[in-house]
């Protein structure tokens, strides 16, 4: 396979964006995918970016975030029919050359405990389990 173009996502892209989320069963009854595209468009929409394949469908996704003390990655996700071919490990390094040209020292992510393919995939790109409690807050529902 020729490697991806990874471009910054366009609006255009939501619904395929959405359907690789939906393929790698990352969306929630909780979290509306539309919801959190337009909230992202909001804030470091540069570091939301997109994996494009040679038929010209969108195969894998990542959205970045940077408020200055800590990096985070969200929504890395590659459609089920591309994974093992390098695009989610290509998707990482752009949007972590992004983030450090920012001044970002450090990224963080969550995976699920139980995610265990994930929790490898991660370990083979230098990221290591932290010694942290991850706490939430939902501050306004999506539905």
């Amino acid at each position: 396979m020729t490697q991806p173009h990874i471009r910054p996502f366009d609006l255009a892209d939501s619904e395929q964006v959405i359907a690789v989320w939906e393929a790698c069963r990352m969306t929630v009854p909780w979290n509306d995918p539309h919801k959190d595209i337009a909230r992202k468009m909001q804030v470091n929409p540069e570091l939301f970016l997109v994996a494009v394949v040679a038929d010209g469908r969108i195969a894998g996704t990542v959205m970045g975030g940077y408020e200055g003390h800590r990096g985070w990655i969200n929504y890395l996700a590659v459609s089920p029919d591309c994974q093992g071919q390098g695009i989610g490990r290509a998707l990482m390094a752009e949007v972590e050359a992004k983030l450090a040209a920012m001044g970002c020292a450090k990224i963080n992510l969550q995976v699920r405990t139980n995610n265990r393919a994930v929790i490898q995939f991660y370990g083979h790109l230098g990221y290591h389990i932290d010694d942290v409690i991850s706490l939430g807050k939902r501050l306004i529902p999506d539905n």
